[in-house]
């Protein structure tokens, strides 16, 4: 064979051992294919990420601004800051409503803070007590046993009736002018717990309608002692209850505590809640919701 024949030769054995180790490459042993140095990436010169502009917060539904002062606000007064506030709010609510009113329902250490949690909180499925900016009614929830099951007591509402009738002397128009006159605490306060874009009042008015919401319920509710398993037993058990009613237990925290408060004191709450939206918004009331 001549010189090129045999270069041809060997060209075509090259190309053929080539193409077989390419089509049975994968059922070769991975230890002993040859290591292939892998190619370094081309460095590409950093580019600075445009920054992400920040969603607008949602429009504001019921503005404090909007908020009638009848009668006319005093002079402005500069506030406190939202950590020293007490003394602020004891003073204002002392001459508003008295100072024996103030110390007897009524609790003003972080009050700010206490009443923006707890309104909050109303809409919610729980509403811890000891959030709350007013002392907890005195006595304890009762129970009558009835063919039908465990029921509220028709007599517990008479715990609620000095407070209720409490809600019910308070000059509204003078308590929603203070409101305002404080509402940067609350707005202040409102961000704190988490809601930084949030507008305090459109909250407020939301946890109204869902109260007013509410059915009233003349008939017996029926309730059930929740059970709790430990060696331990419960020192307040009359704190468990809940009601039998799916449907009125799936509600919110403040919604179930006016019905605990039994019918009467339902409708005369329902009543000043309506007056004080009216105060705070010249918003219709939602679908739904009967004045």
């Amino acid at each position: 064979m001549n010189k090129s024949r045999l270069a041809l030769a060997l060209l075509l054995v090259l190309v053929l051992l080539g193409v077989a180790a390419w089509y049975y490459r994968p059922q070769l042993d991975e230890n002993l294919a040859p290591v292939v140095p892998q190619a370094q990436p081309v460095q590409q010169p950093a580019v600075a990420a445009e920054p992400v502009p920040a969603p607008e917060p949602p429009p504001i539904q019921h503005p404090v601004q909007a908020i009638e002062a009848v009668p006319p606000p005093p002079a402005v007064r500069a506030l406190p800051p939202l950590g020293q506030s007490d003394a602020r709010a004891r003073e204002d609510l002392n001459t508003l409503l008295g100072r024996k009113k103030v110390e007897q329902f009524l609790l003003i250490d972080s009050f700010v803070r206490r009443t923006v949690a707890t309104i909050d909180n109303l809409g919610r499925e729980h509403a811890a007590p000891s959030m709350w900016p007013v002392h907890p009614t005195p006595g304890r929830f009762s129970t009558l046993r009835r063919p039908e099951g465990e029921i509220i007591n028709p007599d517990n509402g008479q715990r609620y009736s000095p407070l209720v009738q409490f809600i019910e002397t308070v000059n509204s128009r003078q308590i929603v002018q203070l409101y305002v006159s404080l509402y940067p605490l609350f707005q202040q306060a409102y961000e704190e717990l988490g809601y930084p874009r949030a507008y305090f009042n459109d909250r407020l008015i939301a946890v109204i309608d869902l109260l007013l919401a509410t059915p009233v319920r003349e008939e017996p509710l029926i309730v059930g002692l929740v059970e709790v398993k430990g060696p331990i037993a419960s020192e307040r058990p009359w704190t468990r209850y809940e009601f039998e009613e799916d449907e009125l237990q799936s509600l919110a925290a403040g919604q179930k505590m006016l019905l605990r408060t039994g019918p009467v004191n339902h409708r005369r709450l329902r009543a000043k809640l309506i007056e004080y939206r009216g105060l705070l918004t010249k918003a219709a009331l939602p679908k739904g919701i009967k004045p």
